[in-house]
């Protein structure tokens, strides 16, 4: 009896998978109900959502008032947002007192530095060391022109007229800017060799950290004058300035200071074996790792700092948040809704410039994130 074998001589096409895996099925599976508990959490989130969602949107456009000369469309039984008002009151949520005919000096300012930062912060556009000199030494002698005046056949517009969200960015942004490297600076000498270098930097550090914003706030509006000559007097804005400032720097010093812990001593060993001397080793090798590392910190901070502006208004400063404050008490839009409706006009700003702020974090962090992935 003879026995045969047989060979395939062509291969099966694959069979598609099941159908329970893939698509809009699959999802659902994997992503909501993998487990009991996922399946418990997605239910419980479904019903929170059926409750939650009609009324916020009710609230927000399905009753809200968008076109009204005054509040008496946003006083009748069940209107929502009162939108109408934020639209009445843009101009000065977004300059504060400054005089409508000079407005459009802010405007070009906010148009100047949008056309600097975003080549700046755009890793593929080239000539970044032009860009920042322009953007870190000639937009702020600008930016201090245009809206201070003065010089140049330009009105005089006192920083008591700035207000809103111009003020709410000059702060965050000069904040940012000037407090990162003072951190660094004071990073570097809190791990130094030299006692006296280490002591002052961990005093600083500690002492303003020990304090809170407001308190900082209050001591820049009252006790830095005393320290200026007689008969100089210190502007508010850069009292404010210089106290966000210096309080930033603190927090950004022990985040720094972390990245610089973080590395391993091979590092520094590799820069002493190339034989550089400390600022070129600190500039060129640990720096750039440790900043890498402590991106997020680093942003939170920043985003904490930008948050925390609306604390200036506490020393008289209009910034958005007091303006929309302000504005609430105008009687002609006076409702119900009137003061809800600029509080959350007002936390939608913020939370665009921070939800930005986080959104570029992670893309830096993606970008840089090179030999560490495992």
């Amino acid at each position: 009896m003879s026995k045969t074998g047989f060979v395939r001589t062509e291969l099966v096409a694959p069979m598609p998978p099941p159908a329970s895996t893939v698509g809009l099925t699959g999802w659902v599976r994997k992503n909501l109900f993998a487990t009991p508990s996922d399946a418990l959490l997605t239910i419980v989130g479904a019903l929170f959502l059926v409750w939650a969602v009609p009324p916020l949107y009710n609230f927000l456009i399905g009753n809200a008032v968008f076109v009204a000369e005054d509040g008496a469309a946003c006083r009748v039984d069940n209107a929502g947002a009162c939108w109408a008002f934020i639209w009445d009151k843009m101009n000065f949520f977004i300059y504060g007192f400054y005089p409508a005919e000079e407005q459009w000096r802010v405007n070009i300012c906010f148009a100047l530095g949008t056309i600097l930062i975003v080549p700046l912060l755009w890793p593929a556009i080239p000539y970044k060391a032009i860009n920042a000199i322009l953007f870190f030494l000639v937009y702020p002698v600008i930016v201090l022109i245009l809206l201070r005046g003065d010089m140049f056949g330009l009105t005089y517009v006192p920083t008591e007229m700035w207000g809103g969200l111009t003020v709410t960015l000059i702060i965050g942004l000069v904040g940012i800017v000037c407090s990162l490297p003072i951190g660094i600076l004071l990073a570097l000498g809190r791990r130094s060799n030299l006692p006296i270098v280490r002591a002052l930097c961990i005093a600083f550090i500690e002492l303003w950290r020990a304090v809170p914003l407001i308190t900082v706030l209050f001591m820049a509006s009252v006790m830095l004058p005393l320290f200026a000559p007689q008969g100089v007097s210190v502007d508010k804005l850069l009292r404010a300035l210089i106290g966000v400032t210096l309080f930033e720097a603190a927090y950004l010093a022990e985040a720094v200071r972390g990245g610089l812990q973080a590395l391993p001593k091979g590092q520094y060993e590799a820069a002493d074996s190339l034989g550089l001397n400390y600022p070129k080793a600190m500039g060129l090798i640990i720096l750039p790792q440790a900043l890498k590392l402590t991106i997020p910190a680093i942003v939170n901070s920043f985003i904490s700092l930008f948050k925390d502006t609306s604390l200036v208004s506490i020393v008289g400063i209009f910034d958005l948040l007091n303006t929309v404050q302000a504005s609430s008490s105008d009687l002609r839009w006076g409702s119900d809704h009137q003061a809800v409706t600029g509080y959350l006009f007002a936390a939608a700003v913020f939370w665009i410039f921070c939800f930005g702020m986080s959104r570029y974090s992670i893309f830096m962090e993606r970008r840089l994130d090179t030999g560490h992935k495992r």
